[in-house]
């Protein structure tokens, strides 16, 4: 089964986001395959690359390195198996696992030891591939992010799975590459408009539903009008998932590592000392204060959510509740999800909070992962409200009640 350009860059996206020097491992890669061409894109002069190929494969692979005549021939090393290849820290798969998944899982335990301590394995797999009770469980132990990938036939989900023992800062289980030198992960979850303008997957399903209803409604109903109404909703519907590139898409290196960045577009609510025991349990900060900076989205806000800081997610958990206006007293106590931040000063929480309407959290993260300043991780839909926690003390405010931010690009607080 072919894999798609979209799929490749997304198994590949965790080598292309670390600056290095680092290694890699593609297995069962022939010339031409869009995930070794990601990965020898992706390669920088002190990186490695090990690929795994039949002969046939292997001979292509050095003759087509050594026409080009470029420095990369030096960094890759072709094997005829995965016993002979090196350990690496980015393990990619080069292609889909299948409904039958009989090689993979085969080759699974031998593709774990193939992995650094700390590492990652990524691979693409069809819809019904995970319905196998050895890659649902794979997932579930080891799972740091799982991708939609709807740009390709069939589609494909990219599963990226942290194996071994991590290693350790500050006696705290962390990937190999720290945060810090990672840039923003792909958005493999959103569709290009204009090179500056994408919509995440949640808009582009809202819109078609939208469309196929009205399709719908004309074929059942051909003398009515009634079909304008879904129609005519589907341009602002998909609107409002909009995802628009930032500063933090750009950045090469963080420029102000002191900065701390807006988690959501919106209009910064309070600015305040807390206490907030929902997470002291989940952070080891229990009865420690927090200065908190709380942004309300307004339903034409962009609704991205973004990490204000790089760190390594430790915890994700959500708290029921209410469902109050955002600008309510009450929403105190919404429904809300939790992304709690293992940084080098210490912990940092994200809460995203339901509003009135649909009230619906995307969270794409989860503990394992690392993440990078600026980098999406979630969105919530039709009014919201978020708020950053950071250690009293350790941070100062850089915005006001009243202020217009923009995630991923404002500062709204300085590290001490």
């Amino acid at each position: 089964m072919p894999i798609s350009k979209a799929a490749a860059r997304g198994i590949t996206d965790e080598f292309a986001r670390r600056r290095g020097p680092k290694t890699g491992l593609v297995v069962g890669a022939a010339w031409g395959n869009p995930v070794l061409t990601a990965a020898l894109e992706a390669l920088m002069p002190a990186d490695r690359l090990t690929v795994v190929a039949d002969p046939v494969s292997i001979e292509d692979l050095k003759a087509s390195l050594a026409a080009e005549g470029s420095w990369t021939a030096g960094n890759v090393t072709a094997v005829a198996s995965l016993a002979e290849a090196e350990p690496a820290e980015e393990v990619m798969l080069a292609s889909p696992v299948t409904v039958e998944a009989e090689a993979f899982i085969d080759d699974i335990a031998l593709l774990r030891e193939k992995v650094e301590p700390g590492g990652v394995l990524s691979f693409a797999a069809t819809l019904t591939a995970p319905a196998r009770e050895e890659i649902a469980e794979l997932v579930a132990d080891y799972g740091i992010g799982t991708d939609l990938i709807v740009r390709s036939l069939p589609p494909v989900r990219i599963h990226k799975l942290r194996i071994g023992t991590a290693a350790k800062r500050d006696g705290e289980p962390r990937a190999i590459a720290p945060a810090e030198d990672l840039a923003p992960a792909w958005r493999a979850s959103s569709v290009a408009v204009t090179p500056n303008m994408h919509l995440d997957s949640n808009g582009v399903i809202a819109a078609g539903l939208l469309l196929g209803t009205a399709w719908a409604v004309k074929r059942i109903r051909p003398s009515s009008k009634a079909w304008l109404l879904p129609a005519l909703a589907a341009a602002p519907v998909a609107a409002f998932f909009r995802d628009p590139q930032r500063e933090a898409d750009l950045r090469a290196e963080d420029d102000e590592p002191e900065a701390v960045l807006a988690a959501s577009d919106g209009r910064i609510m309070a600015v305040e000392t807390v206490v907030d025991e929902r997470f002291g349990a989940a952070t080891g900060t229990a009865g420690s204060e927090w200065l908190r900076i709380a942004a309300y989205l307004s339903v034409t806000d962009v609704h991205i959510n973004r990490a204000p800081v790089a760190g390594e997610v430790v915890d994700v958990f959500t708290e029921r509740g209410g469902y109050a206006r955002v600008s309510a007293p009450e929403a105190e106590h919404n429904a809300a999800c939790y992304t709690v931040l293992s940084t080098a000063r210490g912990r940092v929480v994200v809460a995203q909070r339901t509003g009135a309407v649909l009230r619906r959290i995307v969270n794409r993260t989860k503990p394992g992962a690392s993440v990078a300043k600026g980098e999406r991780y979630g969105l919530i839909r039709f009014g919201s409200r978020t708020d950053v926690y950071l250690p009293a003390g350790a941070a100062e405010a850089a915005v006001v009640p009243g202020e217009l931010v923009r995630a991923g690009e404002t500062v709204i607080a300085h590290w001490r």
